[in-house]
């Protein structure tokens, strides 16, 4: 019996996609959606959690930071940073722990696979929908931080979009990972070697120019470090410098980790 009802493509063939995608990302919404609430209380408590703490409890001790060539509050420093810290920890979450389920646990994409579906769209599915998890978790954050009044910039409106950007970047590079893993524990190196120490050399807890120079210097192009220099202005009611710069190094790291995570997972089905 035939398993397959298309044939696979060589794992350097460039991306085969239709709007078949969609059919998969409506699948995964319906499955969560019985599980909606408890997964959102999950995604935002800890971040929740972050910026009571050390935003109210350091921030009384610590008053001001310097960014940007001027002072601000240092709850409103944490919250700017703390919020792509959250897209980048959902969208990685979702594209490493619930897709390698649905792909090797369950095996859901085979399920899908044996309709005429290609296992490009099912990747296609699995990115988009890890950076809608992530656009639905920072949502509901920042109207938490909206009503602790911790900024009420029009500008945050501009937020929205530059945060999904930013969940699709991280759901990319997440599914890498998830292709080349051959169970749980292999998703500790990517959060432990990749994501930890982008979150204190990013700008998240303090300013990035408080690093030596040579640090800075290679911090400042970490995609987290992107997203943060786009959001942070936004929340201080300024415009970010630059702006298509770091929205052009934010896609490239997109498109690039998209084009490594669909041929490695090419060559893990052909095996």
């Amino acid at each position: 019996m035939m398993r397959k009802q298309h044939v696979m493509p060589s794992v350097w063939a460039p991306p085969q996609l239709s709007m078949r995608w969609w059919p998969v990302f409506l699948r995964n919404l319906l499955v969560w959606r019985k599980l909606a609430l408890p997964s959102l209380v999950g995604n935002i408590a800890e971040p929740l959690m972050w910026l009571v703490a050390f935003g109210y409890g350091l921030g009384a001790l610590v008053g001001e930071v310097s960014t940007g060539g001027q002072q601000v509050p240092y709850i409103l420093f944490l919250a700017s940073g703390s919020i792509c810290m959250s897209a980048m920890n959902a969208a990685s979450f979702e594209a490493l722990y619930s897709a390698f389920s649905r792909m090797h646990m369950q095996k859901t994409w085979d399920g899908i696979m044996n309709a005429p579906v290609r296992l490009d769209d099912v990747v296609m599915a699995e990115m988009l929908w890890a950076s809608y998890k992530a656009l639905f978790t920072v949502t509901a954050i920042l109207g938490v931080m909206l009503a602790l009044d911790i900024s009420h910039s029009w500008k945050l409106l501009l937020a929205w979009p530059v945060l999904w950007l930013v969940g699709m970047t991280f759901s990319c590079i997440a599914l890498i990972f998830n292709a080349m893993a051959k169970g749980y524990d292999f998703f500790t190196y990517y959060f432990t070697l990749f994501l930890t120490p982008m979150m204190f050399l990013s700008g998240v807890f303090f300013p990035s120019d408080q690093l030596p120079p040579w640090v800075r210097a290679v911090a400042e192009w970490l995609p987290l470090s992107q997203a943060i220099a786009l959001v942070r202005p936004l929340f201080l009611d300024q415009w970010p410098s630059q702006p298509l710069l770091h929205i052009g190094v934010l896609a490239l790291y997109a498109g690039v980790a998209w084009a490594i995570a669909l041929h490695f997972t090419r060559k893990r089905f052909k095996t």
